[in-house]
């Protein structure tokens, strides 16, 4: 009997980082959220339908924040999007040095709850965000969220791996 060694095929890799520029302008809302699922699908990132749409949802409320807060003394803004075998991280980068709190909202007022929008969402999905100073004295606004939903863990509680800083290593646990 022959047998014949079979060298097992290699999926392609869907981790990395990647970073683009935009102006600091409401054109550039849909097209930073078209941008990061373009990504998303041309590197084949196994993200769940519910994540994407949260991920989405993120990207449009930091790009709108800086576009509406920032752009005076950041008419450009970076866009980053971190894919790691389990989590998926964008972080929107700006110069302006407020560094805002995602507070309570107040249901009278019309606006003000994008950062408290982004913050429910990336706990719901088991994720996390936060708010960091650049060394030029800016900022960079982040979310994390798992590739797919969290599984209940032990007593039904969510479970989900942590993931922090953007500039974390993606291939790092």
């Amino acid at each position: 009997m022959e047998t014949h060694g079979a060298t097992p095929a290699q999926q392609p890799s869907y981790e990395g980082v990647w970073r683009f520029t935009a102006a600091a302008v409401d054109v550039s809302v849909p097209q930073a959220r078209h941008a990061v699922r373009d990504l998303l699908v041309r590197q084949g990132a196994p993200v769940h339908e519910e994540v994407m749409d949260g991920l989405l949802l993120i990207v449009s409320e930091l790009v709108t924040n800086a576009v509406r807060h920032a752009a005076l003394l950041s008419p450009e803004i970076a866009v980053e999007v971190s894919i790691g075998p389990e989590w998926v991280r964008v972080s929107v980068e700006d110069n302006h040095p407020y560094r805002p709190k995602a507070l309570e909202a107040d249901w009278g007022q019309t606006g003000g709850r994008g950062l408290l929008l982004v913050r429910e969402i990336a706990q719901e999905a088991g994720g996390s965000c936060d708010v960091e100073h650049t060394a030029s004295g800016g900022k960079i606004i982040w979310a994390a969220l798992p590739l797919a939903p969290m599984a209940p863990g032990p007593g039904g509680a969510p479970c989900a791996p942590a993931v922090t800083s953007p500039r974390t290593d993606p291939s790092a646990p």
